[in-house]
């Protein structure tokens, strides 16, 4: 199998749209709650739990960083509901997604997130172990927990090799917090 390198695209909602939802604040509705002390960005991805069986949960998971390039190994996709991730410290993380071809993965992409974006991957779409950068991370993810096996695991023949996009560097973490 020949080898693939992909340059990551910096995370958009345009960009990702067919795959999903970006969770962001930016260019998001708000409104202000608790006396003006907290404003509220509402509604910012729609989870898909829909099937009966399953119920929604919230997890945090705790990952290491990749190197770059990243060396993807393996695709995962999740049929009975969407999965939502998001950077509880503000770190960037890549996202590799794949369209699906006849149940397998191809045309892959990657996308670099700037450190105040999540996404919410819709269901039964193919995309890469949850991928840090620079730093252990944690992630809030919000997805479904289901007595029915919600997990599909692809294995890649030929590692995906993954960079960061051309020119660019990682934010350091003190740089992406910002003010109400």
């Amino acid at each position: 199998m020949q080898k693939t390198v992909l340059y990551a695209n910096k995370l958009s909602k345009k960009s990702f749209a067919q795959f999903g939802q970006v969770i962001e604040t930016e260019g998001s509705a708000s409104f202000w709650i608790n006396e003006k002390k907290c404003k509220r960005f509402d509604a910012l991805a729609d989870i898909d739990v829909t099937r009966s069986s399953g119920h929604p949960v919230i997890s945090i998971f705790k990952s290491r960083p990749y190197s770059i390039p990243i060396k993807l190994r393996i695709f995962e996709r999740h049929p009975l509901g969407s999965q939502a991730i998001f950077p509880i410290k503000s770190d960037q993380f890549l996202i590799t997604i794949a369209e699906d071809k006849n149940g397998v993965p191809y045309n892959p992409k990657a996308f670099l997130t700037n450190g105040k974006q999540g996404v919410n991957i819709y269901k039964n779409i193919w995309h890469g172990v949850l991928t840090p950068i620079g730093r252990q991370s944690e992630f809030l993810v919000v997805d479904r927990s289901d007595p029915d096996t919600n997990l599909e695991l692809f294995e890649l023949t030929t590692p995906i090799e993954v960079f960061l996009p051309k020119g660019s560097t990682l934010i350091p973490p003190q740089d992406r917090d910002e003010k109400c």
